[in-house]
C-alpha cells in the first residue's frame, strides 16, 4: 500500500514479518519527532505489544534526523549520510521489535515548527484514515526540545480534527528530554516497564549512530525508569524494577483548551507544592 505523503521521500516501511494487513491491527501508536524517540518514550506499547497476538504497534518519525549529533565513526558524515543512517537504524528497531510498521515522514525540523506548515498535521489525517489506535503516545509539552514541542502541538491539533469515533481512547505524554517525575501525583501515568530491559536494550543498540556516537541513550534511559521506580515512593519498596512517567492530554484532544493553558495549571500546581513545603 502507498500513501501519499506530503513530503518527498516519506516512507511507510513494513517489516519483514509484517504487511499491509497489519496496519487494521494497530492499537498503539508513537508520534515522534526523531529518530529512535519512540523507543525511549513508547517502550510501554512496544513492550505490550511484542508478543501479543492482538495488539500492534507503529512507529510513526516526523523528521529526518539530518540534524542528529554525531562522533566517533560518525563524526565526519554529512547530513544526507545521516539521514541515511538514522532511516536504516530506525527500520532496524521496527524489525527487531516485531512493529507493524514504520511511518518516516522526512520533514526537517524547521518545517515542523512553521505554524502555519499544516503538511504534517494533513499527514497524520491520511494515516488515521487506515488505522484506529486506542492509546497513542507523544512528546510531553514540558519536553525541552523545540522541534519535540512543535511535533506534539501540532499532533494534538491532528487528533482533535478526527471525527469522535475515530480518536484514541488515551493520548500520553512522555519522557524524551526532560523527566516527569516532577509531575504533581495526580498528573502522574506510570508504566511498569520491569522485564523489559532486554528487550529495550535490543532496540536502543539499534540506533548506533547515537550511542557510539557518544549519546548513551541506552544507559540513561534504563537508568531513568530505574530512578523513576525507587524515587516514586519514599516510604514503601519499589513495586516495579523499571516506570516510565507519562500524563495523560486525552482530554486536550476531545476540547478546544489552549495546550498552554493545560501544562501552565500544572505548573502552577508544582510551584504551589514546592512554596508550601518550604512555608510549613
Amino acid at each position: 500500500m502507498k500513501i501519499k505523503f506530503n513530503k518527498k521521500g516519506s516512507e511507510l516501511y513494513f517489516p519483514p514479518s509484517s504487511d499491509v494487513e497489519e496496519l487494521k491491527n494497530v492499537t498503539h501508536v508513537a508520534i515522534c519527532a526523531h529518530q529512535d524517540d519512540a523507543e525511549i518514550m513508547a517502550f510501554d506499547g512496544i513492550f505490550k505489544c511484542y508478543n501479543s497476538p492482538t495488539d500492534k504497534f507503529l512507529a510513526v518519525v516526523v523528521t529526518d534526523g539530518a540534524g542528529s549529533s554525531r562522533g566517533g565513526h560518525f563524526k565526519d558524515y554529512t547530513n544526507e549520510q545521516m539521514k541515511i543512517a538514522r532511516r536504516a537504524e530506525q527500520k532496524r528497531a521496527a524489525r527487531i521489535g516485531n512493529y507493524a510498521a514504520a511511518v518516516l515522514l522526512n520533514y526537517e525540523s524547521g518545517e515542523i515548527k512553521q505554524a502555519e506548515n499544516l503538511n504534517f498535521e494533513n499527514d497524520l489525517l491520511k494515516l488515521f484514515s487506515l488505522i484506529n489506535p486506542h492509546t497513542v503516545y507523544i512528546h510531553n509539552l514540558a519536553d525541552k526540545h523545540a522541534t519535540h514541542v512543535a511535533t506534539a502541538l501540532k499532533t494534538l491539533s491532528a487528533l482533535r480534527k478526527l471525527p469522535n469515533e475515530q480518536k484514541p481512547k488515551k493520548v500520553y505524554a512522555c519522557e524524551v528530554w526532560r523527566g516527569l517525575d516532577w509531575l504533581p501525583e495526580e498528573y502522574k501515568v506510570h508504566f511498569d516497564l520491569t522485564g523489559g530491559d532486554k528487550l529495550a536494550l535490543k532496540l536502543l543498540s539499534s540506533f548506533k549512530s547515537q550511542i557510539s556516537g557518544g549519546k548513551r541513550y541506552d544507559l540513561a534511559t534504563l537508568g531513568r525508569w530505574q530512578a523513576n521506580a525507587t524515587y516514586g515512593e519514599a516510604r514503601i519498596i519499589d513495586k516495579a524494577q523499571r516506570v516510565a512517567i507519562a500524563t495523560d492530554l486525552t482530554d486536550l484532544i476531545n476540547s478546544d483548551q489552549n495546550p498552554a493553558v493545560f501544562i501552565k495549571e500544572i505548573l502552577d500546581k508544582f510551584t504551589s507544592g514546592v512554596i508550601t513545603n518550604l512555608v510549613n
